[in-house]
């Protein structure tokens, strides 16, 4: 009987000892360098979307995000600038409504006073227009996400490859930003109540 209770103690002792594992590598380690790995998180998928993932699947994400990112921080401005108070003059529609006439944020496209069907569509139709059409990098730009084409430049070409790499990052984080500012703002809209600055929901 003491030697069961021996072996019992022997073996539940073996259960805390420490195992020895092997290094894993992985795919991502390839991608732990990139532009916009960044303290405090570093190399940050939760997601696991980059498992396995090679530097074309990379690119296709990183384009995605980069744009993602430009449309939220337009998102995000104008819907602090028309809470301000400050909207385009003139009327939306022949109609003889005042751009200023619309509420503010989700309202303006869902709501008792919101903007007509067909304009609602019109604007979709525009949207479309320009991802089809004007928003895609049809020369092969510098980099993922380079949607001058050749045409618009505004100083880029004068900028040392250390200072273009620090805009590059500026913007990738300013669209991250701006990412969680546009989801906060819609949540906070439909909560309803006050924000700092923003002002009523």
């Amino acid at each position: 009987m003491k030697s069961v209770i021996f072996a019992a103690a022997i073996a539940s002792a073996a259960a805390f000892a420490p195992v020895q594992t092997g290094k894993a590598t992985t795919a991502l380690a390839a991608f732990e360098n990139e532009l916009g790995v960044q303290p405090p998180l570093g190399f940050f998928d939760p997601l696991g979307l980059l498992d396995n993932a090679d530097q074309e699947r990379f690119d296709r994400l990183r384009y995605v995000e980069i744009k993602h990112g430009r449309i939220a921080q337009l998102a995000f401005l104008g819907n602090i600038i028309t809470r301000a108070g400050v909207h385009l003059p003139g009327n939306i529609d022949y109609a003889g409504h005042s751009f200023d006439s619309f509420p503010n944020g989700w309202a303006a496209i869902n709501g008792p006073d919101a903007i007509s069907g067909t304009g609602l569509g019109q604007i979709v139709a525009f949207i479309g227009f320009l991802e089809l059409f004007v928003m895609k990098d049809i020369t092969g730009g510098e980099f993922v996400g380079d949607f001058r084409n050749g045409a618009i430049d505004f100083g880029w070409d004068t900028f040392s490859a250390e200072k273009k790499l620090q805009k590059r990052a500026i913007e990738l984080n300013q669209g991250r930003a701006a990412m969680m500012g546009i989801l906060g703002l819609m949540v906070h809209e439909q909560l309803g109540g006050s924000i700092p600055i923003v002002g009523e929901m």
